[in-house]
């Protein structure tokens, strides 16, 4: 089997002062030296571009991709009233993919010259052709429509850039100060984190796609300690969801004022009274199941994982093999259906192509509670030919191709994946307690465990409260729930509605070998699950 280790060569991964860079680069860093203040190519990258794509094709590739690439990162960590971490991060160069023979060749550079273009797709073409020995099968793309003039942005209207340094920690610190007002309050934690993607990409089949990404998260973890010190308890970190948003998004949450609320928060779960093991009714909010969707549905759910691709790593899938579950496993109730996407609005996953050059479509993963499709690449797509064809489907990819930088090969990456709320009913949260005799509602994610063909798992959460009679009485501490993947979805038996659906999601997922990291959120409403499992994390044996 050919792995992506097989064919994967870099020649550094080190950010990069680059002449391109380095010439275009202006004083507050938010000017672009790929891309024009309209999403387009620089005249030189897409020069660049075109110049790997004919070396590649003059060494004997009969398909190539290549895409110029700046990925940015930047955090800041506080802690009280000290600053505790900040490090800014700006890499450049170019990656060059093909297909010799039906086998794949990838190499990379940050010589952002024709000369290093061309040496990349030259040793690219070179890496192809000794990797066929291990060719299990030929690579075959699944069509898709070409994009010669393609430009997106993702919705953000501030370049967190473009706020100094010092702004951001002035912010953190207002914050954790009101946070130390509230009684107990002894510790408290902050800290913000933005990535900036710009891509260029073009392939021999004529797309020539540029797009400018930018995402953002605010974390805050506010620690109580009772008066004699013998307890302690904490809200947070994730107390705001990241999403494809700007330095507006930050401001939005006001992080100031409810820093109090998440610090009264951790006071109440101080003297909050211990779970009863056994089984409750849960109510999970999406800010907790966002997670438990991400494990154990979006994950086993990835074709490559389903297919043993990262069973040397990421783990393997419950969900395989596809001839024996696609259309046939029941995943849930007729009520449950759960989609992929690449355009939900501010979605972390969201994007306008990916790096197939696809246009990724909106699919059912569950439909009416069966399962119903993978996560796929243009390569992936085709071996579910079958599957499509015989149910009157396109066959084409999902558009789930990702690469982290520009020295990382694409490969398939998990696309948002949420829950579609009732359609019938626009059910609240306070609905769904109303409508509970006895049960928990749990909030914000917390500490997790999952095997890896993701079949058993256990999830905490931040706060909970019980609801008894129809009434939210006081919160509970030390609680998780411990579940079967398929039995756990099957026990749903109510959503909430449209207005109760929210975003949720994670910074860094990852997967691969070499490892890389992607983002990706998962929405839904509040959905009630029956009579599950709930142990005490806190009880002494």
């Amino acid at each position: 089997m050919t792995t992506r280790r097989d064919f994967l060569a870099t020649t550094g991964l080190a950010a990069s002062a680059l002449t391109l860079a380095a010439r275009r680069a202006d004083a507050a860093g938010t000017r672009s030296p790929i891309l024009t203040a309209n999403t387009e190519p620089d005249p030189q990258v897409k020069v660049l571009l075109l110049e790997a794509l004919t070396a590649a094709k003059l060494a004997g590739a009969s398909w190539a991709d290549a895409r110029i690439q700046r990925q940015r990162r930047q955090n800041i960590g506080t802690r009280e009233q000290q600053v505790t971490n900040v490090s800014d991060t700006d890499t450049i160069g170019c990656g060059v993919r093909v297909i010799v023979d039906g086998t794949w060749g990838f190499s990379a550079t940050r010589s952002l010259t024709k000369e290093g273009v061309a040496r990349a797709a030259q040793r690219a073409v070179s890496l192809a052709k000794a990797n066929r020995v291990a060719r299990e099968r030929l690579v075959r793309l699944a069509p898709t429509e070409v994009h010669p003039n393609a430009t997106w942005k993702s919705g953000y209207t501030i370049d967190p850039w473009s706020i100094p340094v010092e702004e951001k920690v002035a912010l953190l610190f207002a914050a954790n100060a009101e946070a130390m007002k509230v009684k107990n309050i002894r510790f408290v934690n902050s800290n913000l984190s933005f990535v900036k993607e710009e891509r260029s990409y073009a392939n021999s089949e004529g797309s020539m796609i540029t797009q400018d990404v930018v995402r953002s998260w605010v974390t805050m973890s506010c620690t109580a300690v009772s008066d004699d010190r013998t307890e302690t308890a904490t809200r947070g970190p994730e107390v705001v969801q990241p999403m494809g948003r700007g330095w507006e998004y930050v401001l939005e949450n006001d992080i100031v004022k409810n820093a109090t609320v998440w610090a009264e928060q951790a006071r109440e779960k101080l003297t909050a009274r211990p779970v009863d093991v056994g089984r409750w009714d849960l109510i999970l909010h999406p800010s907790q199941l966002f997670l438990t969707i991400h494990e154990s549905i979006a994950h086993p759910t990835e074709l490559d994982r389903a297919m043993g691709y990262e069973a040397n790593y990421a783990g393997t899938s419950f969900i395989a093999p596809p001839d024996n579950v696609l259309g046939k496993l029941r995943l849930g109730p007729d009520m449950l259906t759960i989609r992929g996407n690449r355009s939900e609005k501010d979605g972390l996953a969201t994007i306008g192509y990916d790096d197939d050059g696809v246009k990724p479509d909106e699919f059912d993963i569950i439909r009416n509670g069966i399962f119903w499709d993978y996560q796929t690449t243009r390569e992936q797509a085709e071996w579910l030919r079958p599957w499509y064809e015989k149910n009157g489907m396109p066959v084409r990819s999902h558009g789930c191709a990702y690469a982290q930088s520009w020295s990382d090969v694409a490969f398939q990456r998990m696309p948002n994946v949420s829950i579609v709320p009732d359609q019938q009913v626009d059910r609240s949260l306070d609905d769904m307690v109303a409508a509970t005799d006895k049960g928990i509602v749990m909030i914000g994610r917390s500490s997790y465990s999952i095997d890896q063909q993701r079949y058993n798992a256990q999830f905490g959460a931040q706060v909970c409260y019980e609801v008894k009679g129809g009434k939210i009485v006081g919160q509970l501490r030390d609680v998780a729930y411990v579940m079967r993947t398929p039995d756990f979805w099957n026990s749903v038996d109510l959503l909430g509605g449209k207005s109760s659906y929210e975003l949720g999601g994670t910074f860094n997922d990852g997967k691969g070998q070499p490892g890389q990291s992607n983002a990706v959120s998962h929405g839904c409403p509040p959905v009630r699950f029956k009579n599950i499992n709930v142990i005490n994390t806190g009880r002494q044996l």
